[in-house]
Parts: structure tokens; C-alpha cells; sequence
């Protein structure tokens, strides 16, 4: 199978350089810059190496920089922004602070005839981020594009494969973008398209087929996407041998844990213990109100729920886990820094002990597995549910959690999901939800003062969760929920609309 390595600089964007790699049915993974040899990457076999971008600037000591060895590998590369600026610099080129404003956004590119541009415009549209720039080319390389501000908005060396573009061609605000990276993988690395989900599925049941034979497997099913994906996946290589359990905290929308019980245990036939452990984990948040101490208690719950229930079922030889490739990616490796910590990824609990760890996922990107799950015969609502928090309601209720609380909420957010699955702007918007708000405030149903609390609502439209911008949802569709909820849920008086992005904002509330 033919492979491009991305090797990251610390770019923000890395995950969708190698997301948009393979959507060409080419496989991509990434590594840190300082975590791979020149040795290994030509033992591996790589056909292409793209570095991404970096906050950094090149010139400064402290600054990631490449081993020049990996440029003389002869295998083709291509360099994104700073990655452009680090082949440049590597090289013997000079790079320097450009300008004082930078140059950010949409920016009209002139390219000239070369390899990288077969076959588009000669003037487009382009997404610059940058401040510094190459300023002196490296020997034997040649500008192949421009824009008003910057004299090599790319460049190249053809007859060693060595590219460099100062712009975003990952960016869906880039005109050419996806012609650009199809250009390199195909034409200048001459990558196949041998990536695809059917035979990652045959493979791998095959696989643990061979390897898990006559060995019981446990699996903590969340009911999300990545899970329950895992659990079909193992569940048609070995059948009754893997025990899934599914802690169900009570903090699942509304009807969710029948829905996951019936689905994958019922209908799938997929071997379901369910731990209904509701009172359990509200106990446990009695009184708690600070966010990060609500997500520790309630992992730190999980954690004791499963190894209960483990227990009760024998020697277990493996567990298997849901791990896909973006939590390795963001729970930080070597000198990455840390996004946010993933409960599986990085080892278990000292006092569980099992021979091997289990992740049929764990090289694949979220689109893949769902595009896996639909292969394997999930429903589509399954699988193509929203993304949810790990700690569930229970980071969308500001302040202390109680059951009524909790009712309020599961009601309010079934309420507003069933009025935009109606319309057409559902198919846009990627994530929506309600927050309950730790305030009540005053409100009148027919001649009675009531108090009650109020409810936000939150709708955002994405690509890739690393920037969303809040959806412009009609406001006839935003007024049926808000009347649907403060006329059918006691105890809700007011409903908001929350119209921040992100960044500022994060999609989720705590």
C-alpha cells in the first residue's frame, strides 16, 4: 500500500492535510517532525512527505527545523507554509519577516507552468497565513507563483521533487486546493489509490480473527460513534467471545440507552452487559459544579463501574478500545503538546491487568469510521450521530448536576434536535444541542408568575471542529423550539440562541 508521510511542524491544520490525502484513497499518516530518521522513512518506504505548517519562525534558534538528510531521501516533498519556509531555510535559502501586517486570508495567487499546477488557473484564489517569507530561493530552485505581497508564494526544484507553497492548498477557502495535493500525490509521487475501507474491514477481521481466537475480549461501549464501530467490527471477527460493556451514567440524551441497547444488542446481535449506573455517578456529583472536577469524577467512575463488572466476568485476555487516530494524534506524543487527554489512549488502570490492548480503529480518521460502520451495517443515525462529550449532559449543565436538572435538559435538547431534523438546514449543520444555564429568571403562563430556568441553544456549522461558525438557523425554527419547550417542559421560562464562533468560543459550553 502506498503511504505519505505528514510530518508536523505544529501546524493547526496537520490532521487535515493528511484527512484530505486520504479522501483520495491514499494512505497518509502523520508524525512529529523530531520523532522519525531519514533511516526509517526510506525503510518504510514512503512514496511522498508533506510538512505542514508551524506557529514558529524558521530563523529563530529554538524553532523546529528538519535533518536535510530527509530532502535528499529523493522522495518527493512538499512543503505548506511553514513547511515551505523550513525547505527553503534547511536548503541554504533565506527567510525573513515579510511585512508588519502579515498576509492572512483570502489572496489572489499567480502560479506559472509547473507540475504542481497542472491544469489550473493561472489566477485563483488562495489562503495565506503567514508573516515571514522565503526572501532568497535555495539553489537550484525557481518561484512558481506569486502574489501582490509575496514574491515566492511557491516554488520548486523539479528534477529533485522538492516543492514548496506558501499557502493552504488543505483549505476549502484555497480555489485549487484539492487539485494541488491531487497534482503531488499522483502525478509528482505517483501514489495508487489502494486506501479503502472494504478491505481495511476485510483485513482486519481477518486479523483478529487469527489473533483473538479462543480468547474473550471486553469493550467499554460508550454508545458513540467510535465504540460502537469497534464493537461491530470485533463482534464479525469473534462473535459471543467479546463481552461489551455499556456503563449507561444517566447522563445520555433522552431515550439514548435503550437506542444503543436495542440497535447494536438486538438487532446487530452484538454481546451487550448494561450497567444502568445512574444514581451511582448523580451521587458522586452531588454538590460538584467546577467542569474539569465533573469530567474527572465521572472517568474516574467509568473506570471503577468497568472493572467491576470485568471482574464478574472471569479472566479477561484483551481489552478493546474505541481509540481512533485523532485522540493518539491529540494526546500528545514526544514533544507535541497535549489538545486535551483521551481516557483511551496511553495505557490502563494498574489494577486491571490484560495481555493485549485491542484498537481496530486506531488508524482511522472519524469520517473513515463512519464510512467503516456503514460498511458493517449500522443504521446511518448511529452512525452518523453527532459528536458528543465523554462526561455527556453532565458538561452541558452549568453548575451542580440533580436529576431534575437533568430531566429539564434531556426534554429541552430532544426538543430543539426533533424541530431542525425536520428542516432542510439540518443537513449544514454539524452539531447541535441545548445547555441548561445555572440561572432562573422570571416569566408569566397565563396569569401566573412562574420562575424557571433558562435554556441555550447551539447550532454550528464545520468542517473539521478545529473552527466552527454558529448557523444561521431561520427563525421561525428557532421560535417552534423555543415555544415547544417553555410550553411543554415545567420549569424552563426563557430560551437563548447562542451566535458565537469558535474561536472565540469552544462548541461546547464547559
Amino acid at each position: 500500500m502506498d503511504k505519505i508521510l505528514v510530518l508536523d511542524f505544529g501546524g493547526q491544520y496537520n490532521q487535515l492535510i493528511a484527512r484530505r490525502v486520504r479522501s483520495e484513497h491514499v494512505y497518509a499518516e502523520i508524525k512529529p517532525y523530531n520523532k522519525i530518521s531519514a533511516a526509517e522513512i526510506k525503510a518504510i518506504g514512503y512514496k511522498g512527505i508533506i510538512f505542514t505548517g508551524g506557529p514558529n519562525s524558521v530563523y529563530e534558534e529554538t524553532s523546529p527545523h528538519v535533518n536535510r538528510d530527509i530532502l535528499e531521501l529523493g522522495i518527493p516533498v512538499l512543503g505548506i507554509c511553514y513547511g515551505h519556509q523550513v525547505m527553503a531555510y534547511t536548503l541554504g535559502g533565506t527567510v525573513t519577516p515579510g511585512y508588519e501586517k502579515g498576509e492572512y486570508g483570502k489572496t489572489t495567487l499567480y502560479t506559472s507552468g509547473s507540475p504542481l499546477f497542472k491544469d489550473i488557473a493561472k489566477i485563483s484564489i488562495c489562503w495565506m497565513s503567514h508573516r515571514d517569507m522565503v526572501s532568497n530561493l535555495p539553489e537550484g530552485f525557481v518561484s512558481i507563483a506569486k502574489t501582490d505581497r509575496c514574491d515566492v508564494a511557491a516554488m520548486e526544484n523539479r528534477e529533485k521533487r522538492l516543492y514548496g507553497v506558501q499557502f493552504h492548498p488543505e483549505v476549502t477557502h484555497t480555489e485549487f486546493g484539492t487539485e494541488i495535493l491531487r497534482n503531488f500525490i499522483f502525478k509528482i509521487c505517483g501514489c495508487s489509490k489502494d486506501w479503502r475501507m472494504d478491505d481495511f474491514i476485510e483485513q482486519s477481521v481477518e486479523r483478529y480473527r487469527r489473533e483473538l481466537d479462543g480468547k474473550k475480549v471486553l469493550l467499554a461501549l460508550s454508545g458513540g460513534v467510535d465504540s460502537s464501530v469497534a464493537a461491530m467490527l470485533l463482534h464479525r471477527a469473534i462473535g459471543s467471545s467479546l463481552y461489551c460493556v455499556f456503563v449507561d451514567h444517566g447522563l445520555l440524551r433522552k431515550n439514548e440507552g435503550d437506542y444503543v441497547e436495542k440497535t447494536l444488542g438486538e438487532e446487530l446481535g452484538v454481546n451487550i452487559i448494561r450497567v444502568n449506573a445512574k444514581d451511582r455517578f448523580l451521587g458522586k456529583l452531588a454538590g460538584v459544579t467546577e467542569p474539569e472536577k465533573k469530567r474527572k469524577i465521572i472517568g474516574s467512575e467509568f473506570i471503577h463501574v468497568f472493572e467491576e463488572e470485568a471482574r464478574k466476568l472471569g479472566k479477561i485476555d484483551a481489552l478493546a478500545q474505541g481509540t481512533i487516530y485523532p485522540d493518539v494524534i491529540e494526546s500528545g506524543k514526544g514533544d507535541s503538546a497535549v489538545i486535551k487527554s483521551h481516557h483511551n489512549v496511553g495505557g490502563l488502570p494498574s489494577v486491571m491487568d490484560f495481555k493485549m490492548i485491542v484498537e481496530p480503529l486506531r488508524e482511522l480518521f472519524k469520517d473513515e469510521v463512519r464510512e467503516v460502520g456503514v460498511k458493517l451495517g449500522i443504521p446511518s443515525d448511529l452512525v452518523y450521530r453527532q459528536p458528543f462529550p465523554g462526561p455527556g449532559l453532565a458538561v452541558r449543565i452549568i453548575g451542580e448536576i440533580t436529576e431534575e436538572k437533568l430531566d429539564l435538559l434531556k426534554d429541552a435538547d430532544a426538543i430543539f434536535r426533533e424541530e431542525l431534523d425536520k428542516t432542510a438546514e439540518r443537513a449544514s449543520v454539524a452539531q447541535y444541542f441545548a445547555v441548561l444555564l445555572d440561572t432562573r429568571s422570571v416569566g408569566v403562563m397565563g396569569d401566573s408568575r412562574t420562575y424557571g430556568y433558562t435554556v441555550a441553544l447551539r447550532a454550528v456549522k464545520t468542517d473539521d471542529f478545529m473552527t466552527a461558525e454558529w448557523a444561521r438557523i431561520p427563525f421561525e425554527v428557532l421560535e417552534r423550539a423555543s415555544n415547544r419547550i417553555t410550553n411543554e417542559i415545567k420549569g424552563i421560562t426563557r430560551v437563548v440562541y447562542d451566535i458565537t464562533s469558535k474561536p472565540p468560543a469552544t462548541v461546547e459550553w464547559e
